[in-house]
């Protein structure tokens, strides 16, 4: 006895898309996903580290792929997915709890950005607010490009995509600011003064 098969299933990638983009069926772009759901998913664990959450977040990048896929030009759909899910878990690293945890360390620990750790001691109000005033005075002598990347990156939690487009510059020269300021603020906070 002969067993019909499904089309759908011998679809490649690219007509399954273009019949998603083309007629909005959702259906389509879930059969072409399903094909790809297992490397999302260890995508997903490498980066988050948590079963539970990858889990979450596979179903939340398939409800992020029916905007995400609009009308942008995609050669192969699985390296696509690939660079989108990627980044979906980069943006979940730099949620408020990884970031304030990062704030904190950065804020508290001005050792992070010097070569040679001193021994840190429990220290008081008073040495704590010496500590942040250190870090902003040195943060203010950066050159204006790397102070605002440096801003937007660690305070304000935006990502170097985000930096760049509200700086109208290149994503490479944000990462170079950020680099060069990280630099410059562990040379400061050293004792040598950063000119502008």
């Amino acid at each position: 006895m002969l067993v019909p098969r499904n089309k759908n299933k011998d679809l490649a990638d690219e007509a399954l898309l273009n019949d998603f983009r083309n007629k909005g069926d959702l259906e389509k772009l879930g059969l072409l996903y399903s094909r790809y759901m297992h490397l999302v998913y260890g995508v997903c664990i490498k980066y988050l580290k948590d079963r539970e959450t990858a889990k979450d977040e596979v179903i939340a990048i398939f409800e992020k792929l029916a905007s995400e896929t609009g009308d942008k030009e995609i050669l192969n759909f699985k390296t696509w997915l690939y660079v989108i899910t990627k980044n979906h878990c980069l943006m979940i690293l730099r949620s408020s709890r990884y970031r304030m945890e990062k704030e904190a360390i950065v804020i508290d620990d001005p050792s992070l950005f010097m070569e040679k750790s001193e021994e840190m001691h429990p220290i008081d109000d008073d040495e704590q607010n010496l500590n942040d005033q250190r870090l902003n005075d040195c943060i203010e002598r950066l050159k204006d490009e790397q102070r605002e990347c440096i801003r937007l990156f660690y305070y304000e939690d935006k990502c170097y995509k985000e930096i760049a487009e509200k700086l109208k510059m290149e994503e490479k020269k944000v990462k170079s600011y950020i680099q060069n300021g990280k630099r410059n603020l562990k040379i400061c906070l050293e004792g040598k003064y950063v000119t502008q």
